[in-house]
């Protein structure tokens, strides 16, 4: 039997299905041969099956590393239910319980055996690795290792070495859902992967409907009550910057009927693991949180993720918003943000980072650093363009292939709307899965302002930084700018009459459309972009998402997109529905039926004490609703039923769905 065989075969087994998702096929037959990988791939599209495939066939454990403890009994609840062999070691355990499961292993009773990155420090636990066949280390949220990334954690700095130490090196797995370039070589050279098959698939989430809204502060807390309470039956995630706006958000909600636990560091890890399980079991279904809370999640039936304030970085984002939507049904995410909450991010940027690992001068690289990552994460608030080719661009793919593009005429242009940053004359087709998309929002045109700041980039030589590129514009005579000399420049001056912050909008937004480049390092200079040569262009026209200040909508009146009424933003309520993805409707019986099959769900967790998802997702039960199973070969056709869950849970599924059936025929 070939690997590839094989490999279908334990797909087919463990999890239910018939064939691997895009990227999943070429990363677990590279680990099978013994090659070590780096799988960059978006949340939900199963980073995991990549190496609990392997781990089923490989003959050692597989030992993986996680940075949440309080993730790991769902993780290997969910594994134990599929009849894969998983436990953990952390420190929930007593000594007593630890010291079973390394026998447990030892004695090969257990395929999978997860671990916090800490626990590889320890002299017991290297001790246990040194005279243990291990097969496949999986680094999951392998991102953590780069201080570039928006999650940097010293703790995994001390993977590479732990591998270094092991007397027989086995197979490395690395796998995040967010990289750049510049991390993924990062995951490569610290954790030491030796030639890795790197898998990068697209970062788009076709199912997630991403949504941008600019609301004062106080009406947040109203617009985020409204679309809980039209969607009740549905389990969400709220993040919040501070833990104050968590415990206040969260006790809102209660006072307004809707169920709600609140979730951040500064409470005791039993507050927290008890606000954890009534979420990921359904008690609650509103989780409303800071960071502190969802990396690594696997409860697939959330959908909706709303932030109450602007996150750090497009990473952290993506991250965070990606916990919508994990069993690939429709979901929506929401970020409402002002003016204040940019304030807010570069005043915790600045006070709210050491790292004993880091001298003070590598700690400020890393702030210079993290501040760019947050101009993306400001630029994606204020640009006009679809906010899925936005994201996806961040991390380097474009969506053209994926968007028609229609060609427009010059008047057309001149009377255009809405700008996408696009190629001239051309503008992609609507995503349909986006508030940029579907709405139509006032922009500013700022051509002249965008060429002056090329113009001057070029004048200096792309020696200097955006600060001494805003003075120059504004023909400032400061000291610091002597020794270039800018008075003999073109462009001294040339934009005295604009105001320094919308100079520093335009120059961030352009760097985050290509247009510009923004070295890292101790000295952030400012440099061409690949789309530099565009605004030289005749027929370049630039424009950006117009910024209402808070003087300009004292009369409650902004642009479509900022009118207030009753205290929640005027998003139509089709809008507040669920996004139009063009995905399966169900007709009013299958609704019904799933329906049923949730409350099986939910019953049957509840008596085995395990969160709902574990038994079977949301999009199985879908499946199961439409293909109605009631004989144990129909049952195995559904999308991610495989045997054990055939043998735990069908007949009490298909006993459902034949009453459904007889009663549907009386």
């Amino acid at each position: 039997m070939t690997s590839q065989q094989a490999a279908l075969g334990a797909l087919k087994r463990y999890f239910g299905y018939d064939s691997f998702r895009p990227g999943q096929q070429g990363i677990v037959e590279s680990l099978l041969e013994g090659q070590d990988v780096l799988g960059v791939m978006p949340t939900g599209a199963g980073k995991s099956v990549c190496y609990q495939v392997p781990a089923a066939l490989l003959p050692g454990i597989t030992i993986v590393i996680s940075p949440l403890i309080s993730l790991m009994r769902d993780q290997v609840d969910a594994l134990n239910d599929l009849g894969l062999t998983a436990a953990f070691v952390n420190t929930t355990q007593t000594p007593d319980e630890q010291s079973m499961v390394l026998a447990q292993v030892t004695a090969g009773q257990v395929r999978l055996l997860y671990v916090a990155p800490e626990r590889l420090e320890t002299g017991r636990f290297r001790d246990f690795a040194a005279r243990t066949p291990i097969s496949l280390i999986a680094v999951d949220e392998a991102h953590c290792v780069s201080q570039w990334g928006q999650d940097f954690r010293s703790s995994y700095l001390g993977i590479g070495d732990f591998i270094a130490s092991l007397p027989t090196r086995p197979t490395i797995g690395a796998f995040t859902a967010t990289a750049t370039e510049r991390v993924r070589q990062d995951i490569i050279t610290i954790l030491g992967l030796r030639d890795p098959a790197v898998t990068v698939t697209g970062f788009d989430r076709p199912n997630l409907y991403f949504d941008v809204v600019k609301l004062e502060s106080k009406y947040k807390a109203a617009w985020i009550a409204r679309y809980v309470a039209d969607h009740e039956d549905e389990s969400g995630i709220i993040y919040c910057a501070t833990r104050k706006e968590t415990e206040a958000l969260a006790a809102t909600l209660n006072q307004m009927g809707h169920p709600a636990v609140a979730y951040h560091g500064g409470m005791s890890p039993e507050v927290r693991e008890q606000a954890q399980r009534d979420f990921i079991t359904d008690r609650v279904p509103v989780v409303v949180a800071t960071n502190a809370f969802g990396m690594g999640i696997d409860k697939s039936n959330v959908r909706f993720v709303i932030h109450h304030n602007m996150p750090e970085s497009i990473e952290a984002y993506y991250q965070e918003a990606g916990r919508a939507g994990r069993d690939g049904e429709p979901s929506r995410c929401t970020l409402l943000w002002n003016e204040s909450d940019i304030v807010t991010r570069r005043r915790l940027l600045d006070t709210d980072y050491e790292n004993e690992r880091l001298t003070p001068e590598e700690q400020e690289i890393v702030r210079q650093s993290k501040r760019r990552l947050l101009d993306g994460m400001v630029g994606y608030c204020r640009t006009t363009d679809c906010l899925h080719r936005y994201m996806t661009r961040y991390f380097g793919q474009e969506l053209e292939d994926s968007f028609d593009r229609v060609d427009r005429g010059d008047a057309d242009r001149d009377n255009a709307d809405r700008h996408t940053g696009s190629e001239h004359g051309a503008t992609p087709r609507k995503c349909g899965a986006c508030s940029n998309c579907e709405s139509t929002f006032e922009t500013i045109d700022v051509t002249r302002v965008a060429r002056a700041i090329s113009r001057c980039v070029h004048d200096v030589n792309q020696r200097v930084g955006s600060g001494k590129i805003v003075k120059i514009l504004r023909g400032s005579k400061a000291q610091d700018l002597a020794w270039l000399n800018p008075e003999q420049m073109p462009t001294f001056g040339m934009l005295k009459d604009v105001n320094e912050a919308r100079i520093r909008d335009v120059l961030s937004q352009m760097a985050t459309d290509g247009f510009l480049f923004i070295a890292e390092g101790r000295l952030p200079i400012v440099m061409f972009g690949k789309r530099a040569a565009e605004t030289a262009a005749a027929d370049f026209h630039y424009e950006i998402k117009r910024v209402e200040r808070r003087r300009a909508q004292a009369d409650g009146v902004g642009s479509n997109r900022s009118r207030l009424r009753g205290g929640v933003s005027a998003i139509s309520d089709d809008a507040l529905a669920g996004p139009a993805l063009g995905v399966y409707v169900p007709d009013d019986d299958e609704e019904m039926l799933f329906q049923k099959l949730r409350d099986l769900r939910r019953t049957i967790a509840q008596e085995i004490g395990k969160p709902p998802y574990i038994v079977f997702s949301d999009k199985t039960l879908r499946d199961m609703a439409r293909i109605r199973p009631v004989t144990d070969a129909q049952f195995l056709a559904v999308n991610g039923v495989g045997q054990h869950k055939l043998d735990l849970y069908g007949q009490r599924f298909m006993q459902t769905v034949a009453s459904f059936n007889a009663g549907n025929m009386q």
